[in-house]
């Protein structure tokens, strides 16, 4: 094995501690927060594309719902307050990824399936796409799946209406 082998081996490991610890300190803050809501989750904890990632999940799926709110707006509240008790913790800027009652799956695939019919659109037409206004997540998801179709995406437009626009070939 050589230096370099050794080192850029060594160098994932610590990602993947790093990021495991991440998921753990969330993991604790999460489970705080169920406690002082009285409401009862699961915590599951993984690691994905380079990012911690950590979900609540319940039988009683409809008590996570008031965490997911209208739009998965509190979902993001709390995914930043997560990243923020990480961010005490480690002093490093956590990308975490938080998902509650399957809400973010869910979203991720309809968000695929939209980008798949875009790109298939841009594609018959020959035009550009535009999208309507969509979150950061919701714009990666969105991207990702143009690009699987084998198209060109960009986002255009400011802060909170910033869209998606999905190019001919």
């Amino acid at each position: 094995m050589t230096e370099g082998t050794t080192s850029a081996a060594a160098e994932g490991a610590d990602t993947l501690s790093r990021l495991e610890q991440e998921g753990e300190i969330a993991a604790d803050y999460l489970e705080g927060l169920l406690d002082i809501a009285d409401l009862d989750g699961d915590i599951d904890m993984d690691v994905e594309a380079d990012r911690a990632s950590v979900s609540i999940i319940s039988d009683a799926g409809r008590d996570l719902q008031k965490l997911v709110g209208r739009d998965g707006e509190v979902l993001e509240a709390l995914q930043e307050l997560t990243r923020l008790a990480v961010h005490r913790e480690t002093g490093d800027r956590s990308r975490l990824m938080l998902d509650i009652a399957g809400y973010r799956a869910q979203k991720r695939s309809e968000l695929s399936e939209l980008g798949a019919k875009a790109a298939a659109e841009a594609k018959s037409s020959g035009e550009a796409v535009k999208m309507k206004p969509m979150t950061p997540f919701e714009r990666k998801v969105v991207h990702d799946a143009v690009k699987a179709a084998g198209l060109r995406s960009e986002s255009e437009g400011e802060e909170p209406e910033r869209f998606v626009v999905v190019l001919p070939a």
